[in-house]
């Protein structure tokens, strides 16, 4: 059995997992500290999967905890967002929101299409996490998630607020106005068009602290 619990001190968030007689997969240097009898491995990717790791900065290297007892995860100003992978799935990751799963879930490589990823500025290779198999997942995420429903239609987004996919949905690059003139009066950059049917998590709202974490990084980033 796995159990994951969010605990919450100080404006900090962080992930508390206890294991009875089981096993967890988590992100590459997530963990704080265990205590019981559990075991960590790496299980070797396959050769697609190390081939992928040498043009993405997408992890396919995930450590593996089997036994009993608790571990517990980085902190963060952000959040995280726990929900069921159903069996017949499969979800798509967006880059960096994968953060633990139950060992029943098993990790994959989704790629973009060429255009795709050429028009969102990721270069004509752009690979993400997928996930297939029937358990629990806790995504990283930066504030609330909500979670929207398409039923064969399409949604618009102005930027990176999806988190996470069904492969029902497909992504692409599109100008919001028809015309090239709209769009440069309208001042929108490319958005991002999901299409099809299946389940999406948007994250639109940041908690407050990990907005003003990622606003001193950014401008540490301007001013050198």
């Amino acid at each position: 059995m796995v159990e994951f619990d969010i605990e919450v001190s100080e404006g900090c968030r962080w992930l508390k997992v206890i294991l009875d007689d089981d096993d967890v997969r988590t992100e590459r240097g997530a963990l704080y500290r265990m205590s019981g009898d559990i075991e960590m491995d790496v299980p070797l990717p396959s050769l697609r999967g190390m081939w992928v790791s040498m043009f993405s900065d997408e992890s396919v290297v995930r450590p593996r905890y089997v036994g009993t007892g608790e571990i517990y995860l980085d902190s963060t100003f952000g959040g995280y967002h726990i929900f069921d992978v159903r069996q017949g799935e499969r979800w798509i990751l967006e880059h960096r929101c994968f953060w633990a799963s139950e060992g029943e879930v098993k990790l994959a490589i989704h790629r973009e299409r060429i255009w795709t990823s050429y028009w969102a500025g990721e270069g004509l290779l752009w690979y993400k996490t997928a996930l297939v198999g029937d358990g629990k997942v806790v995504l990283s995420v930066d504030g609330p998630i909500e979670e929207i429903e398409l039923d064969n239609e399409r949604i618009v987004l102005d930027g990176g607020f999806a988190v996470a996919r069904t492969s029902g949905i497909t992504m692409r690059m599109k100008r919001p106005a028809r015309s090239f003139f709209s769009h440069w009066l309208s001042g929108q950059k490319l958005s991002c068009v999901y299409e099809g049917t299946g389940r999406l998590f948007l994250c639109a709202v940041p908690y407050w602290r990990q907005r003003l974490q990622k606003s001193k990084e950014a401008d540490s980033l301007a001013y050198g």
